[in-house]
């Protein structure tokens, strides 16, 4: 049975609470998708190389500027975003 003296707590203002709780306000987590997106485009700047026969071997089209500098240039700038993008602090509200 259940007992009378007890009151039932008011779980609506800890709803609200969690309700509330961000781990990142939302200019963090659009800065998190652009950072994820440079770092596919430097991956999709790494793709390609492949030959039509394979008993060649096109050493500048594997090892070219794209592949081999520019794309990884891309995929650390977009870690760099990332990395800016859940160490930033929110604004504070006057």
């Amino acid at each position: 049975m259940a007992n009378p003296s007890v009151k039932p707590t008011a779980s609506k203002p800890a709803q609200e609470e969690v309700k509330d709780f961000q781990i990142f306000p939302k200019e963090n987590y659009r800065i998190m998708l652009i950072g994820i997106i440079v770092i596919i485009v430097g991956f999709l700047l790494m793709l390609g190389g492949k030959s039509t026969d394979p008993n060649t071997f096109n050493a500048s089209e594997v090892y070219s500027f794209r592949r081999i500098t520019l794309a990884p240039i891309v995929i650390v700038g977009g870690l760099l975003i990332e990395v800016y993008a859940i160490m930033r602090r929110p604004k504070q509200q006057a």
